[in-house]
């Protein structure tokens, strides 16, 4: 090695491989993009009003604060409600009823089909079946099977995520290390205390996992299907007031249901840390 070679091996490495970037480095690059896409916005924005003040396609930030306040913290002279608070109550609520109840039978199905080779036979090619089917294309046949109410807008959440739940819950299963098993069931534990004791303890933060990689698609059902038939929501009020090319609600809305969802990944990722250290610390080796 030479004299000059050494220095550069000494640099900092920003992007390689082997890069490890400090605090400080790390909280600028996470924040890079960020910038320069509301930077972009902006100037693009001012470009637009200097040119058509009545501009509606890139609303600029006193308009949406405006928005905000109206839609947030002013009450509805019509309902007398909050309508942002409302819409995010109404919708949060099909999202978790339809993301629990997938979770639900996504994991029992799971356990059950990656443990006994009967359940498997039976059921496994049915849920192949079901996960390969577009959720969106049954939802005029869930209006029709479920009304137009509450039940047909979870049942497509349901419908959407609990096949991959299963799946995911079904690999993880199969991960298990056989012998594991075998000693159970000798030193005298039952199919049920296999199952429910000794399995699934060890499937819980996986289960966590899935829904967390569900919720892009459970929020994606959730807007569709309050688009087509709500009275109340964050998809129907983004489908509501676009026929108004209405963009400084459309905007606010949208960065909102964004953040919702980043809330409830990272409550998920808090769980899993803190509830099974376990689990995480093998992720990281």
């Amino acid at each position: 090695m030479t004299s000059t070679e050494s220095p550069r091996r000494k640099q900092p490495r920003v992007f390689g491989i082997h890069a490890r970037p400090g605090t400080a480095l790390r909280w600028m690059l996470t924040t890079l993009p960020f910038i320069a896409v509301i930077a972009v916005y902006l100037v693009a924005s001012d470009i637009r009003h200097s040119r058509n003040p009545n501009d509606k396609l890139l609303p600029t930030v006193t308009q949406m604060g405006a928005a905000v306040d109206r839609m947030a913290f002013t009450e509805d002279k019509r309902t007398g409600k909050y309508l942002m608070a409302r819409d995010t109550i109404v919708s949060l609520k099909r999202l978790v009823t339809g993301i629990v109840l997938a979770g639900i039978v996504g994991l029992v199905l799971g356990l059950n089909i990656g443990l006994f080779p009967g359940m498997n036979v039976t059921l496994n090619p049915f849920v192949t079946f079901i996960s390969m089917i577009p959720p969106l294309s049954i939802l005029p046949i869930l209006f029709i099977t479920f009304g137009m109410e509450e039940l047909a807008k979870v049942m497509l959440i349901f419908i959407g995520i609990f096949p991959l739940v299963t799946r995911d819950i079904l690999l993880a299963v199969r991960k298990l290390p056989g012998e594991q098993i075998t000693k159970a069931l000798t030193l005298g534990a039952s199919q049920l205390e296999l199952v429910y004791r000794i399995v699934l303890p060890q499937i819980l933060p996986r289960l966590l996992e899935a829904i967390r990689l569900s919720l892009g698609a459970a929020w994606l059902f959730l807007i569709a299907a309050e688009a087509i038939s709500a009275s109340e929501g964050l998809g129907y009020r983004i489908f509501l007031v676009r026929r108004y090319l209405a963009m400084d609600v459309i905007l606010p809305y949208v960065l909102w249901i964004t953040l919702l969802g980043f809330l409830i990944d990272f409550t998920l990722r808090k769980v899993l840390q803190y509830g099974f250290p376990w689990y995480t610390a093998k992720g990281k080796r």
